[in-house]
């Protein structure tokens, strides 16, 4: 190797050592690094030790006194102008090893992920995954969803076709005693009645209550063996 091709690779370290130095402010303290949302400065003593946290997970620098060692969910953290992120390491049903993030098929599923292992949680009946707010909404406020899925293909009568409904309509499950699909501007919610009870079809079209098993043909074997007065009492 020719000595100019020794300085330009030294000129090239120099750059590369300088990019990644840090002057300790105090003896101890962590600091995030000027480009990198993911990466921290850890001031031991005055000597720097360049930290990285889990992928998916970026500094709090929101401790304006730097004593506090935070690496939180992105989503969590304002990244400013530390726009520089390590790149995703994915495990089924993970985009990032640390993260919270939609089901690809169903929208009313979501999964948080820790050190890559995913936990599967589900939205209450009615509700889908919103992958802005990371909350759980209703299904017609969520775009990526389409109500037809979250409401098992239940549709909602036309316009006049259920008399005396008033501004909504109630409407069994056709295979679930307990739950039942609220109709509001031609778009169902499905909800669920109430431990120890299931949905009774009213008198009127459209109509409907939350009864006790007995009281519902056909549903009077709903919970089974289960002590339904053990659990009123207990307030469920």
């Amino acid at each position: 190797m020719n000595s100019r091709c020794l300085i330009v690779l030294a000129a090239a370290l120099g750059v590369a050592v300088g990019q990644e130095s840090f002057k300790c402010p105090d003896d101890f303290g962590f600091y995030p690094h000027h480009i990198s949302c993911d990466k921290y400065w850890k001031c031991d003593n005055g000597v720097a030790e360049l930290k990285t946290c889990g992928n998916g997970l970026a500094f709090d620098a929101t401790d304006s006194k730097y004593l506090t060692e935070n690496c939180d969910y992105l989503h969590n953290v304002e990244c400013g102008e530390r726009t520089q992120l390590e790149p995703p390491i994915s495990t089924p049903h993970c985009q990032r090893l640390y993260g919270i993030f939609p089901d690809e098929a169903k929208c009313d599923v979501f999964w948080n992920c820790w050190n890559g292992e995913a936990s599967r949680y589900q939205c209450s009946p009615g509700l889908a995954y919103d992958r802005e707010s990371r909350v759980c909404m209703w299904a017609d406020q969520v775009p990526e969803c389409k109500n037809e899925e979250v409401a098992n293909g239940f549709s909602c009568p036309a316009p006049g076709e259920v008399s005396n409904a008033g501004s909504f309509s109630r409407h069994a499950h056709p295979e679930d005693c307990r739950k039942y699909y609220i109709c509001l501007e031609g778009v169902a919610r499905e909800y669920g009645c109430p431990i120890g009870t299931v949905f009774k079809i009213g008198d009127a079209d459209g109509t409907g209550n939350c009864e006790d098993p007995e009281d519902v043909p056909g549903c009077e074997d709903y919970y089974g063996d289960v002590d339904l007065k053990a659990l009123k009492k207990l307030g469920f």
